[in-house]
């Protein structure tokens, strides 16, 4: 069984920055793609980032491009994602997912185990 533990939400400003962290079990970590997604209240869980298995291939929502940037640290089965320029608009509970591959995808669909959230809000 994987377990997915998301940490590093807060409460921030408009153009501040967040580093969350998404510790998982498991010894086969390294193993698959893992992704970030997004639910705002009223809105549909979307996709954010993703970075492959070895972390040489990361793909973003265009809403997320040039902000925010996904990494992976496999010695310690951590997946990153930091956020700069947040907006307000980016104020959602964000959840860490793995892929049931080793490769990028961005369907909801696709990932086969999510953690519990961690909660962004953007203040304007």
């Amino acid at each position: 069984q994987v377990q997915l533990v998301e940490s590093g939400g807060g409460l921030v400003q408009a153009g501040g920055s967040l580093r969350l962290s998404c510790a998982a079990s498991g010894r086969t970590f390294r193993s698959y793609a893992m992704g970030w997604f997004r639910q705002a209240p009223g809105k549909e869980r979307e996709f954010v980032a993703a970075i492959n298995w070895i972390g040489d291939s990361t793909y973003y929502a265009d809403s997320v491009k040039g902000r925010f940037t996904i990494s992976r640290d496999n010695a310690k089965n951590t997946v990153y994602l930091q956020m700069n320029s947040l907006k307000p608009e980016d104020t959602a509970v964000y959840y860490c997912a793995r892929h049931s591959r080793a490769v990028v995808g961005t369907h909801l669909d696709e990932y086969d185990y999510w953690g519990q959230g961690t909660q962004v809000t953007v203040s304007s």
